[in-house]
């Protein structure tokens, strides 16, 4: 016997004959012929049919969708192949669209941020301020520091938060102000500065030596949109603060 039983097609697609059955009383896919005994006979064509089927039935179309696209005229296998994989690439981009908020938001818990996003958005400007500090601590490679953060950060509440936010930034404004009277990096206003970055970090978020300082100066140039963003507070900001930085390492290092 040529073609397919009912039977044979369920277990080459993985659908059920019931499934098989409900698709021919809707006319969405017909048998081309029958048996001697009134069975359903399936041809290869009725089998690339299916597939067409369920790919499309994967994409959440519904059968009438799905009857419609398959009637529609001059549309060959290969025009139906390049629409489904052009639906299926638009279903990818939504799901990493998802894995990523998903992941940001797994990240932001991590971290402990014990704020409401109201308060992050009062407090920060931003209402992920939680994902940020997060994404900061994936970049580093200290088990104990990542830690050491998630460990105080659970515990701050809002007011902590807003004496840290107070500190980190009169720190960057001593920076700018350090460039803006042409003191050099490694100079002594400069060291001094980045001193009080450390101090900054080893008081609120982590053990930071020096060794550690020198990874977080590598956090304001790896990245050139990040460090871009730092320029904007003075030129060559970003720069200036990974030298300060490696500077004042050096000297706490130094014999």
């Amino acid at each position: 016997m040529d073609g397919y039983t009912v039977g044979d097609l369920a277990r080459l697609s993985g659908v059920s004959v019931r499934t098989l059955h409900h698709y021919d009383s809707v006319g969405l896919l017909t048998p081309r012929s029958r048996s001697a005994g009134n069975h359903r006979i399936y041809s290869d064509a009725d089998a690339g049919r299916l597939r067409q089927i369920l790919l499309y039935r994967e994409l959440e179309f519904g059968l009438d969708e799905i009857a419609a696209i398959l009637a529609e005229p001059d549309t060959a296998t290969d025009g139906h192949l390049r629409r489904q994989h052009r639906l299926l690439r638009e279903r990818r981009d939504r799901i990493d669209t998802l894995l990523d908020a998903v992941e940001r938001e797994m990240g932001a818990r991590r971290a402990g941020i014990a704020l409401s996003a109201a308060e992050q958005l009062e407090i920060f400007g931003t209402a992920r301020f939680a994902e940020s500090l997060a994404g900061v601590e994936d970049r580093w490679d200290e088990p104990m520091a990542s830690a050491d953060l998630q460990r105080r950060a659970v515990a701050y509440t809002a007011a902590d938060w807003r004496e840290i936010k107070a500190e980190a930034e009169a720190n960057i404004r001593e920076f700018a102000e350090a460039i803006a009277a042409g003191e050099p990096p490694t100079g002594a206003v400069a060291m001094a500065a980045a001193e009080r970055h450390r101090a900054h970090l080893s008081r609120w978020f982590f053990a930071c030596g020096p060794g550690q300082h020198r990874k977080v100066a590598e956090t304001y140039v790896a990245d050139p949109a990040a460090a871009a963003d730092w320029n904007d507070v003075a030129p060559g900001f970003a720069g200036y603060v990974h030298s300060a930085i490696l500077a004042n390492a050096d000297r706490l290092d130094a014999p």
